[in-house]
C-alpha cells in the first residue's frame, strides 16, 4: 500500500510529508546501499564498524573479539544471527574485518527487510514505470517525493493566483504578502503546511507550486481556512482590523501559531487568543 501511495503522489504531482533514509531511495534506483547509508539511522553502530575498520593494533581478535554474527534487539529481547554460514566459529580479523563489515551492512539493509523493501518496491513500480526510474539519481527522487526544504516565498507571490474579487493589487492581499515576508522561517513553514499540506516546496521552488488566495465572501466571523489537496488559501476580507481581532481570539488553541501571524497581519501586539 505505501509504494502505491508514493507512486500516485509521483503521478499526481503530490509532496508526501515522508521522509525515508536516502538509502530506501538508492534501493529503489538499484543502488545497493553503503556503510554511510547505515550512518543516517545508526550512527553509534557505524562509528563502531569504523574504528574497527580504522584498528591499528597488534591484536584485533583479543582487543575487539568479534566474530560473524549480529545481535538484534527488539521487543525487549534479542536474537543473534550469523552474516555467513559458521560465523559463530569465525573470528573478525584484520584481513577478513572488510567482509564482515561489508556483511553487517547487508544483512543490516538487504537481508533483513527484502520481504518488506521488495512488495513496497513492487507497489511502487506497478504505478511508476520501472525503466523511467532509471533516470532518475536517489536524491532527485527524494524531492521528487518530498520536496525540498528550501523556501523562497517571493517566487511563491509572483506566482499566486487569486480568486472570487482578490487580485494582487487588493489591499487585504498586499497586507498578507507583507506580514509573510516578515515571518521567521519557522513561521513560514507552519503558514506553508497550513494551506498545502506540506511545507517543502516542490522541485523547481516554490514560484512552480499552484498557490491560490480566495475570497470567500465579504465580512465575516469566520478564520483562514484552506483546501490543503488543492494549495488553495481562503482568507476572509475582513472589514476591519478591529474585527479581525476580535474574530481571531475566538480562535482554537490549535491555531495559536496563526494567532502570530494575525498579530502581525493586523497590527496588533502583545495579544494572545484565549
Amino acid at each position: 500500500l505505501l509504494g502505491t501511495v508514493l507512486g500516485l503522489a509521483i503521478y499526481n504531482g503530490v509532496i508526501l510529508d515522508l521522509h525515508f533514509p536516502l538509502f530506501v531511495y538508492k534501493k529503489l534506483c538499484g543502488i545497493k546501499p553503503t556503510l554511510d547509508d547505515l550512518a543516517e539511522i545508526n550512527p553509534g553502530v557505524v562509528r563502531g564498524l569504523k574504528q574497527l575498520l580504522e584498528y591499528n593494533g597488534s591484536n584485533l581478535e583479543e582487543d575487539m573479539d568479534l566474530n560473524f554474527q549480529l545481535t538484534l534487539n527488539y521487543l525487549g529481547g534479542t536474537e543473534t544471527i550469523d552474516l555467513k554460514p559458521g560465523g559463530s566459529d569465525i573470528m573478525v580479523t584484520k584481513d577478513n574485518r572488510q567482509e564482515y563489515v561489508t556483511l553487517y551492512v547487508k544483512t543490516l539493509l538487504e537481508d533483513l527487510v527484502s520481504t518488506q523493501f521488495n512488495a513496497f518496491q513492487k507497489a511502487f513500480v506497478d504505478v511508476c514505470d520501472g525503466k523511467s526510474l532509471k533516470l532518475f539519481e536517489p536524491e532527485e527522487l527524494q524531492l521528487l517525493i518530498c520536496g525540498s526544504p528550501v523556501l523562497d516565498f517571493y517566487e511563491l507571490e509572483k506566482a499566486t493566483s487569486y480568486d472570487n474579487g482578490y487580485d494582487k493589487n487588493s489591499e487585504t492581499i498586499k497586507h498578507f504578502w507583507e506580514v509573510v515576508h516578515e515571518l521567521s522561517e519557522a513561521d513560514k513553514r507552519k503558514l506553508l503546511f497550513f494551506a498545502t499540506g506540506s511545507d517543502r516546496s516542490p522541485i523547481g521552488g516554490l514560484g512552480k507550486l499552484a498557490f491560490v488566495i480566495t475570497r470567500p465572501g465579504g465580512d465575516t466571523d469566520r478564520l483562514p481556512t484552506s483546501h490543503t489537496c488543492f494549495n488553495h488559501l481562503l482568507l476572509p476580507d475582513y472589514g476591519s482590523k478591529k474585527k479581525a481581532r476580535a474574530t481571531f481570539k475566538k480562535s482554537n488553541h490549535k491555531f495559536n501559531w496563526f494567532w502570530d501571524v494575525v498579530n502581525f497581519f493586523f497590527g496588533v501586539s502583545n495579544v494572545n487568543p484565549s
